[in-house]
């Protein structure tokens, strides 16, 4: 059952000044578009003609910027390089409303980028740059004092893990440590290496391939999906397990024993990249602001279904998620 616009207003307007701090792996995107109207003659690949280059967040900057756009305070932690590429990230970041204190900027480590050569609206090449190693020692120090500080302040603890470093064994155990000391929420979007660390948050957001092979089960009926879900979420003894689905939709898996399904609410899909942050960042907002768990989860739906009509990773405001409940509305 969808709740009534009401409610869906009530809980939106209960975004304004929710506090999140957001422990994951900034990243920078950057799009070079052109096209291609020959192949070269120096290998056989296409030349691409550039028109326009843009950039947008990537990871944890894209969900600080899902965060500030929801009308809630963001403070990041994470790290950048001592680098162009980094102070860029950050002055872009600030411009945003996001608070960037937290973050940790380590000489000789060069920020994340990865370019992406699009013609014609299809991607032909991409390009990453990275170290993707811990971060350990002196840096680590400072990144695990950041983060402790962030939670303090904060209502809910978002994890972005990509696996470039900043989510680590050590950061995980201080992140939950100290979010369930002060009794607040915690959500994560997971990478598969670190499912064993995320023992104790309250709702974890894998999609479907990453939820199965977490537990050792091929998803491939909706059995199968059970299976996986309740054994995730028995092994991490977490609040909810949002198993993420594409066109498919979301399944929700709470420890009350109850399975929820939501169906995809998107019109059209043209591009996933980043849907994954957008579902974190509402469902830790809505969470922080006194939803429900199903509640929260049907914000992230919508939400979720607005971005991924976009190229890249995209925000998303209050006004769009209003909005995709009122097309529902309309087209029942």
């Amino acid at each position: 059952m969808t709740i009534d616009r009401g409610r869906v207003s009530e809980l939106l307007e209960g975004f304004r000044g929710r506090r999140v701090a957001i422990l994951g792996d900034l990243m920078l995107d950057r799009y070079v578009w052109g096209s291609v109207d020959r192949i070269s003659p120096e290998a056989p690949v296409p030349v691409v003609e550039v028109r326009e280059e843009t950039v947008r967040f990537g990871g944890a900057a894209n969900v600080a910027e899902n965060v500030a756009s929801l009308g809630a305070n963001a403070a990041v932690v994470g790290v950048v390089g001592d680098d162009a590429t980094g102070e860029s990230l950050l002055d872009l970041l600030r411009e945003r409303g996001v608070d960037v204190g937290p973050v940790v900027r380590i000489s000789g480590r060069p920020t994340t980028v990865k370019t992406r050569i699009i013609a014609h609206g299809q991607q032909v090449v991409r390009a990453d740059r990275e170290d993707s190693s811990d971060v350990m020692g002196e840096d680590g120090e400072r990144l695990l004092a950041c983060l402790k500080a962030a939670i303090d302040a904060a209502d809910v603890l978002i994890v972005s893990d990509y696996g470039k470093g900043v989510v680590t064994a050590s950061s995980i155990a201080e992140g939950i440590r100290a979010a369930r000391a002060g009794g607040k929420l915690i959500c994560v979007d997971p990478k598969e290496s670190h499912f064993r660390s995320y023992v104790g948050v309250t709702a974890i957001t894998p999609n479907q391939k990453e939820a199965g092979d977490a537990v050792g089960v091929r998803v491939v009926d909706a059995a199968s999906l059970d299976r996986a879900g309740r054994e995730l979420l028995a092994s991490l003894q977490a609040e909810c397990v949002v198993v993420t689905r594409g066109e498919e939709g979301m399944t929700l898996f709470m420890s009350d024993g109850e399975t929820r399904h939501l169906p995809t609410v998107a019109r059209e899909v043209f591009d996933v990249t980043g849907a994954g942050d957008t579902v974190v960042s509402v469902l830790g907002v809505a969470l922080a602001a006194g939803a429900s768990m199903v509640e929260a989860a049907q914000l992230a739906n919508h939400a979720a279904g607005v971005v991924i009509r976009e190229v890249g990773t995209a925000s998303v405001t209050r006004d769009d998620i209003l909005g995709s409940f009122d097309e529902l509305m309309e087209g029942t």
